[in-house]
């Protein structure tokens, strides 16, 4: 996926700053996100989800609104209706680039933003929203006792998530003049609402009446157990997923590519999340694993880490040729299992009892009618496998950048 930085004129002339998020092979479609109110772009589940739609072909334009981010402008001066502008504005600079999107995402208050801008979108086909308030209003909850203050004195410094933020009277204002119901009713688009039940910020109740609201296709997917701004990483994985899979049924998306398999006898292996540490790993015979580290060291665990794909490997090698071997020998060989584990000692203590840094030790099950000298033979026989007597010996490993690089 390649991201470029872009920007587009907002609501008052001020520029507006943005991130497209592309495929690496032919564009299928095109995307809108909207963040959730005082956030960013750059947030995790908005970083996510595009790069899910970005790995199905589609482009995604993600962006600050109005003096938020990287944006120009001042936020205490934007409205509910400001935002729903900026966010028509994506839609038409999209449509400049010839990406008019056909899927809008909100989160939060801009789930709430999309609801009111999808039928000012032509190209919109599918509307998602994520733990969004049925009603705009719904944001003023979080400003404490600071409405008294600004509607006597026209402002006020909110805390909002650990930052200061000014809050005008016209925002307030506008969002209590808000009502979303003809907007969700009339929209005309498939609509997708998730919400997660345990969502402290903007209660499940909302996700119940926008659902109501409109009328069919409509879908309902609970998050489960996700916080309201989707920080884990499993969550936001998820929602992404479901997004990628949901919307492909609606859009009016050009032909999928045929994969890029790698060529016989390669095995390829590719970012599957730049943000972290996940890879896609496909061999030229269609199968595919995933790899990454554990949450511990910032990955997911989501897949097997190198050293277990290389002990999954010793594994593998061993309990075929010990098949391979009984099978030849017509023994009862039953069943076989193979445990393996992998240390590593440092360097100079390995050097001083002369062994290998890395150690990797095999516990191999074999079942069947098998007397104790096959027991014993199958044993041998173990170290005879292809990588174990690779992982012994060494190997050359040659390293070269691709001519495209």
């Amino acid at each position: 996926m390649a991201t470029k930085k872009v920007t587009f004129k907002g609501h008052d002339g001020h520029t507006l700053a943005a991130r497209l998020d592309l495929p690496d092979g032919p564009q299928r479609g095109a995307a809108l996100f909207a963040h959730c109110f005082t956030c960013s772009k750059d947030i995790h589940a908005a970083r996510r989800i595009a790069g899910r739609l970005a790995s199905m072909g589609l482009a995604v334009l993600r962006f600050d609104f109005t003096g938020l981010g990287h944006s120009e402008g001042e936020f205490h001066n934007t409205t509910f209706t400001s935002n729903v502008t900026d966010l028509e504005l994506a839609a038409a600079h999209l449509a400049e680039l010839g990406m008019a999107p056909g899927l809008l995402i909100g989160h939060s208050l801009g789930g709430a933003a999309v609801l009111k801008a999808a039928g000012q979108i032509p190209s919109a086909r599918a509307v998602v929203t994520l733990g969004a308030p049925f009603d705009p209003e719904h944001v003023t909850h979080n400003f404490d006792g600071a409405l008294e203050t600004i509607d006597a004195e026209g402002e006020a410094t909110v805390d909002l998530g650990g930052r200061p933020f000014r809050i005008g009277r016209d925002f307030v204002d506008n969002v209590r003049g808000e009502n979303l119901t003809p907007a969700i009713r009339d929209l005309k688009r498939a609509l997708l609402v998730m919400h997660a039940p345990r969502d402290a910020v903007v209660g499940i109740d909302n996700a119940t009446r926008i659902f109501v609201a409109a009328r069919h296709p409509k879908s309902f997917v609970t998050l489960d157990a996700a916080d309201h701004l989707i920080t884990r990483p499993e969550d936001a994985e998820y929602a992404a997923g479901v997004i990628a899979a949901w919307s492909e049924r609606y859009l009016d998306l050009a032909p999928q590519a045929a994969p890029d398999d790698p060529p016989e006898g390669v095995v390829r292996v590719s970012e599957a999340d730049p943000e972290g540490f996940l890879q896609d790993i496909t061999a030229s015979t269609g199968a595919h694993v995933l790899a990454d580290e554990p949450v511990d060291f910032g990955g997911t665990g989501r897949g097997l880490t190198p050293y277990g794909l290389l002990a999954a490997g010793l594994g593998a090698c061993t309990s075929m040729t010990l098949r391979m071997y009984a099978r030849r020998k017509e023994w009862p060989l039953r069943h076989v299992s193979v445990d393996v584990t992998h240390d590593r000692v440092h360097a100079e203590d390995a050097a001083k009892k002369n062994k290998h840094a890395d150690t990797f030790t095999r516990t191999v099950r074999i079942e069947g009618d098998l007397d104790p000298a096959q027991r014993e033979r199958l044993l041998e026989i173990a170290g005879r496998c292809p990588v174990h007597r690779t992982l012994e010996k060494g190997a050359t490993v040659v390293t070269r950048l691709a001519d495209d690089a």
